[in-house]
């Protein structure tokens, strides 16, 4: 515990008089966590409208006036002729068009029944689905509204939706926690290997390799002051998720920390692994990247694993984020408790156990 001692104190010095870690330690989860939320979302705003108004009626009005005011779309003008609508959406000018066919007043009084026609532009499929949904909902809503005012028909909507656990469907609050998680991923994982290597070509590391200094608690002495940091991390974004987004965990506080210490565990015994096989900086920095791309993509971080193949499916279950992702937002969104999530925390302490240990066993002290 003496010798762990020093070496910690050791790390702690190393680290605060390193010109470039402190900065990237505050000044990341900042930016990420003040910038990324409102830029990387999934809620589309301001979907360019066209309108083909043929009905010119009470209900066709309503409709055009209810899409003004949305903040959802931007009317860039109705038109008389379904082919000048058409040229603006093959030249990009709209996203969607909307068609209100002659006549479509009179089919809910009794006349033939007529139907709205939507065209969107599917090129970027987001954009174009989405856009699609929030116009059928403005325009299902007009035309129950208008039912209800005149007496046409029963004005309760028969199918009633709920949203559970995100009423508001907000983008942000499915975001936020994975953006967490992309933090200690990130500096947990990154700094930890570029700290052992950068000793390595500075040969600071031949001074620890010809003392009595044991393999495990070397390891320990990289491994906990970037648990420490991680913590912190966590922490002031948690902070910032609470006074900028107003999101607060659902759940317990603990039942994060627990969580987060076994993971940043896990990700700081990577990064020590990667850099004990790697023998410059270049080395560490590319076999960090290829395994936070493959996190970071496949762990359900930004698209859902079960939209996946089978077999991408069958890779995740050997991806530590993909069980802190489920911790995360079960906590955060559900108000889950250890023991509803029993099984992610199980498999998050074997990680921990197998990297941590492989870190100490592949660390090699060269006399």
């Amino acid at each position: 515990m003496r010798i762990l001692r020093f070496l910690l104190e050791k790390e702690l010095r190393q680290f605060i008089r390193n010109p470039f870690l402190p900065k990237v330690a505050v000044v990341f989860p900042l930016m990420v966590m003040l910038v990324i939320p409102w830029v990387t979302t999934m809620d589309v705003r301001h979907i360019n409208v066209a309108v083909v108004d043929h009905d010119r009626s009470s209900v066709s009005r309503r409709l055009i006036q209810k899409i003004t005011a949305s903040d959802y779309f931007t009317l860039r003008g109705v038109e008389e002729q379904y082919g000048i609508a058409l040229e603006r959406l093959e030249d990009g000018e709209v996203d969607a068009i909307v068609e209100l066919p002659d006549g479509f007043e009179h089919s809910f009084l009794g006349g033939p029944a007529e139907r709205v026609r939507i065209s969107a532009n599917g090129v970027n499929a987001v954009k174009g689905s989405l856009g699609m949904q929030y116009l059928l909902q403005v325009v299902n809503q007009t035309v129950l509204e208008w039912r209800g005012e005149y007496g046409v028909g029963t004005y309760s909507d028969p199918v009633e939706i709920q949203y559970r656990y995100n009423p508001t469907l907000n983008y942000r609050y499915y975001m936020i926690p994975a953006l967490m998680i992309m933090l200690i991923i990130m500096l947990c994982g990154f700094l930890p290997a570029l700290n052992m290597v950068g000793e390595k070509e500075t040969g600071t590391i031949e001074q620890i390799n010809v003392t009595p200094v044991s393999r495990l608690a070397f390891t320990l002495a990289k491994l906990i002051p970037f648990w420490i940091i991680g913590l912190g991390v966590l922490s002031l974004a948690m902070l910032l998720a609470w006074l900028i987004y107003g999101l607060v965990p659902e759940g317990s506080f603990g039942a994060i920390y627990l969580a987060a210490a076994l993971f940043i565990l896990t990700m700081s015994g990577i990064g020590v692994v990667a850099a004990n096989y790697s023998s410059n900086m270049q080395q560490t920095m590319f076999v960090m990247f290829f395994f936070v791309m493959i996190f970071v993509l496949m762990s359900g971080l930004i698209t859902p694993v079960e939209s996946m193949p089978a077999w991408g499916q069958w890779i995740t279950r050997f991806l530590p984020p993909c069980y802190f992702v489920e911790i995360m937002r079960g906590i955060y969104l559900k108000g889950a408790s250890i023991g509803d999530l029993w099984s992610d925390y199980i498999a998050l302490s074997l990680f921990a156990l197998l990297f941590n240990g492989w870190a100490a066993l592949s660390y090699r002290k060269q006399s």
